[in-house]
């Protein structure tokens, strides 16, 4: 007869993978938070082309 070492106990898995599962949750938030704060350039005037209609064919 084989004698198995139990080692882990079910709770202490459970609150292993909440600990992992909130830090991660909380390094993502904490990204998208300072991703927010970073000022990105944006065009100052907006951009507008005039299309004629005389280049338009219709395919039918």
């Amino acid at each position: 007869m084989e004698f198995d070492k139990n080692t882990r106990s079910g709770k202490a898995s459970i609150i292993a993978l909440l600990v992992k599962f909130s830090l991660g949750s909380i390094v993502v938030i904490g990204i998208i938070f300072f991703l927010n704060k970073i000022d990105f350039p944006s065009p100052k005037k907006n951009i507008e082309k005039v299309i004629s209609n005389e280049n338009f064919k219709i395919v039918k």
